[in-house]
């Protein structure tokens, strides 16, 4: 097998763990390729003292590090600021300020066993990115590498060029700053009764149905738009905006796709014109815990999302 093509089979391994650690789809994107030029530069120095994917993720990593700054971080909007009504004036962000989704299918490596899997779409749903985002670059570097790849304290020093005990001390700081978060929904897996909860609020949303599609709701769900700042939360605003200034909705497709480790759509709105074809209009991922779904997470920003998850410029009217 040629070395390219060796390089070339982590790729999405790499993608994942770019993308917990910059939280950018693109950024990641950007970093792996970055790594892969690093690393064919550097096969000299490949002893193959640790496997290849291990080596990989070292130049990854040092990859990600030089693109942080201290205080970089992406967000959503419910971190930006408090939660909004169906009144309020809608103010952008530029793309850079917010976390950004993930094709499953990108960032989890096929060869992947069934628990290491789980392991990797768990952690790269919405609600964990998002919590690590608030981690210093250096203790989400020590947090992915022990926490998720499940590297020993000595071998994540070595990577990082420190000492074990700066490792024990960056991870004991990082666990206790991810524990002030509730990550409940970032660990479970999605249930049969879930998958169930999914079909129906795919099948209410394209009845438009906002009443049967509230009841899916936890009382508490929010609703959040990127890139525009204003997120709602709970069944009376999130149904005022469906029937009032998102009523544009009305009518739309939805496809399902998977990002973050979750069930996800492109949703697409009918055309200007009876008998146009429906046109892209956001990315929904969906967050769940029980019974109720408890996020509905549209991202805007199509002409960058679509091509990325694979979805259809158009679809038929």
């Amino acid at each position: 097998m040629d070395t390219a093509h060796s390089l070339e089979e982590h790729r999405a391994a790499l993608t994942g763990h770019c993308y917990r650690m910059l939280g950018s789809a693109a950024e990641a994107d950007d970093a792996v390729q970055e790594t892969m030029v690093r690393a064919w530069r550097n096969l000299d120095r490949f002893e193959q003292r640790a496997s290849l994917r291990t080596w990989l993720y070292r130049i990854a990593t040092r990859v990600c590090l030089d693109a942080l700054s201290e205080n970089s971080r992406r967000m959503r909007p419910m971190e930006t600021g408090p939660v909004g009504t169906v009144n309020d004036t809608l103010t952008t962000r530029p793309g850079s300020y917010w976390l950004e989704p993930i094709p499953d299918a990108l960032a989890v490596p096929a060869d992947a066993d069934p628990a290491e899997r789980l392991m990797l779409r768990q952690s790269i749903r919405l609600a964990f990115v998002a919590a690590l985002q608030h981690l210093p670059p250096k203790q989400r570097a020590v947090l992915l590498l022990t926490e998720v790849l499940g590297w020993s304290a000595a071998e994540t020093a070595e990577s990082l060029d420190t000492s074990v005990a700066s490792v024990n001390s960056a991870l004991q700081r990082a666990r206790a700053t991810l524990a002030t978060h509730d990550l409940t929904q970032a660990r479970a897996p999605l249930s049969d009764a879930q998958s169930t909860l999914v079909d129906q609020y795919v099948e209410a949303f394209e009845r438009y149905d906002v009443t049967a599609l509230t009841q899916l709701l936890h009382q508490d769900a929010t609703l959040s738009m990127p890139p525009y700042s204003l997120w709602l939360r709970g069944h009376e605003a999130i149904s005022a905006w469906l029937l009032g200034r998102g009523s544009g909705c009305r009518g739309s497709r939805l496809v399902p796709t998977l990002a973050c480790g979750s069930p996800a759509f492109g949703q697409y709105r009918p055309g200007s014109e009876p008998g146009q074809p429906h046109q892209p209009w956001a990315l929904i991922v969906l967050e769940l815990s029980g019974d109720r779904i408890t996020a509905m997470n549209s991202f805007l920003d199509t002409a960058a999302l679509f091509p990325r998850f694979g979805l259809p410029k158009e679809l038929a009217p």
